[in-house]
């Protein structure tokens, strides 16, 4: 089941900032911190699952076997990137469901034509206006419990301009979202017209990279937003450190001392081998 932990937050105005977790490691790590939740980022888990880009490639069950094992081996209510429903209607509602099941915490769905693509990149299409509010509508009625948030996204801004991007955001909550999401707006002014305009709660996403400008917590509070993701700040460090670490190991033939290492032994913590461990010393002396 859902955490009521992030209705709660959004109910007392406490912002919720979410990093970016792609697998089980990064979420691991991020859960021992004292987010108030974690956001499942479906370019990360493409990429660290397939290799591929984020571009509606990836399956309802590919994301959804990953997702679950996610929320499984973790404590923070889960954010999940649902791309766009995974097709019509009764996708939807499946997708609802499923999530749900998975004990997922609120769920993204956007109003991408398939296959989508990532947020930040260029040539996205929309679907209308009135099919995602259809798409809204039968998200909310599939749902079991309130405490399973719905997140309605729009990507109208890189195409058809803010001022139809915060004409979907208005019209998503009007239809039942209870967060909205209005994607790559582009300027500060942009993030602005929108906390004006929509009555409900805000989402921000921070790409490092990305179209739209990067803001700390505090920032984005004054502005009107109840919830941030830095999708990308985990695979992209990922990234670096390996890339870093491999060169470094090709170039000396080991591990030289200029790179900083996860220290085995709490990796192993991290993992949990020490109830492993403790089963074994057990039931080897049972036996």
């Amino acid at each position: 089941m859902a955490d009521p932990a992030l209705r709660h937050y959004l109910r007392n105005k406490e912002f919720v900032l979410a990093p970016g977790v792609f697998d089980l490691i990064s979420a691991l790590i991020a859960d021992k911190m004292d987010f108030k939740a974690l956001y499942v980022t479906g370019y990360g888990t493409v990429a660290s699952y397939l290799g591929i880009p984020d571009a509606g490639l990836a399956t309802y069950r590919d994301m959804l076997e990953r997702i679950a094992q996610i929320v499984k081996r973790t404590t923070h209510p889960v954010i999940a990137d649902a791309d766009t429903g995974y097709g019509g209607l009764l996708n939807v509602r499946h997708t609802i469901q499923g999530y749900e099941d998975a004990g997922v915490s609120a769920i993204q769905m956007e109003d991408q034509e398939f296959p989508k693509k990532c947020g930040h990149t260029p040539f996205r299409r929309v679907i209308p206006l009135e099919e995602m509010v259809r798409k809204i509508d039968v998200a909310v009625n599939a749902r079991r419990s309130d405490d399973f948030l719905i997140i309605a996204r729009t990507d109208s801004r890189t195409g058809l301009g803010i001022d139809e991007a915060i004409r979907r955001g208005k019209a998503y909550a009007e239809a039942g979202a209870d967060v909205v999401f209005v994607e790559s707006p582009e300027s500060v002014e942009e993030m602005k017209m929108v906390a004006d305009a929509i009555d409900a709660p805000l989402f921000a996403n921070m790409v490092n990279g990305g179209r739209t400008p990067l803001l700390s917590e505090k920032q984005l509070t004054e502005l009107g937003y109840a919830i941030a993701i830095h999708p990308a700040i985990g695979f992209l460090s990922m990234g670096a450190a390996l890339r870093k670490a491999y060169g470094d190991l090709l170039e000396n033939g080991e591990t030289s001392a200029d790179i900083d290492l996860y220290d085995f032994s709490e990796f192993n913590k991290l993992l949990g081998f020490e109830d492993i461990w403790a089963f074994e010393k057990k039931y080897n002396e049972v036996g």
